[in-house]
């Protein structure tokens, strides 16, 4: 692969605001076929390797890196801006607005596939619909409805927790140095069962960093998406084995 392509795709990376990788990386991440597809289709397969890969991986940035600055996590450090972008990945993930109990039942529903997605309302028939023989269903309607009212009501409300939800993240650097970052002001894609563990971020030039904590929000935080998938389901196992256990302890306590 020539130099010059190489360049393309690392300058068409950066203008759409992801982390750029080096040239060894990215000929290491070349789809292997003869004759190469054309620019966009190359970018979009780099794209989404780079978004699945630990960003600890050796050689994928040019040196130096950009990671975190060394004393970040100092408690002592009243307050501090970065002074650069910083891309990071996702380790863990916790919902500080709910209680122990309501992440596991939150947790089981995800795994059960029935998160909520966005401000989608799941409406259940209302008993006015015709059945296949063109005769109106009337029977049960009453208890439908009142079923639907209640799933919609359930939605909803999920819907407005999650607006109003705080988060607690790990996120880590090129470097393999880990940070804690809180939300300060509500960030959409940050939450269970929407952030995906692995899942890239850009820390922006400027963002606060308090007691150690960088602060998150709009402004200054990008998330870029992107999973590691091993490291998603492990989570998801482990992450509600604890909860339960804790959420035992606490009921024995």
């Amino acid at each position: 692969m020539s130099s010059e392509l190489q360049a393309q795709i690392r300058t068409t990376l950066q203008n759409q605001g992801l982390p750029v990788p080096s040239l060894t990386w990215i000929q290491s991440a070349m789809p292997n076929r003869n004759p190469l597809p054309p620019l966009p289709a190359l970018v979009a397969t780099i794209k989404t390797r780079l978004l699945a890969a630990d960003l600890t991986t050796p050689n994928l940035f040019e040196s130096p890196p950009p990671a975190l600055p060394s004393n970040l996590g100092n408690p002592e450090v009243k307050e501090a801006k970065l002074p650069r972008d910083v891309p990071v990945q996702v380790l863990d993930i916790e919902n500080l607005s709910k209680s122990k109990w309501d992440q596991v039942e939150e947790l089981e529903a995800i795994a059960r596939g029935e998160q909520t997605r966005g401000r989608e309302i799941i409406r259940l028939p209302t008993g006015n619909e015709e059945d296949e023989d063109g005769g109106a269903v009337s029977q049960n309607a009453s208890a439908t409805t009142g079923r639907n009212a209640a799933v919609n009501a359930n939605v909803a409300n999920a819907a407005a927790a999650a607006r109003n939800a705080t988060h607690r993240l790990v996120l880590q650097d090129c470097k393999g140095q880990k940070v804690h970052g809180l939300e300060l002001k509500r960030i959409d894609r940050i939450g269970i069962g929407s952030l995906n563990i692995g899942e890239k971020m850009v820390l922006k030039r400027g963002a606060t960093v308090a007691r150690g904590i960088v602060l998150l929000e709009p402004a200054t935080c990008t998330v870029l998406g992107g999973k590691v998938d091993a490291w998603h389901r492990a989570w998801m196992d482990g992450r509600l084995a604890r909860l339960k256990e804790a959420v035992g302890a606490d009921a024995r306590g």
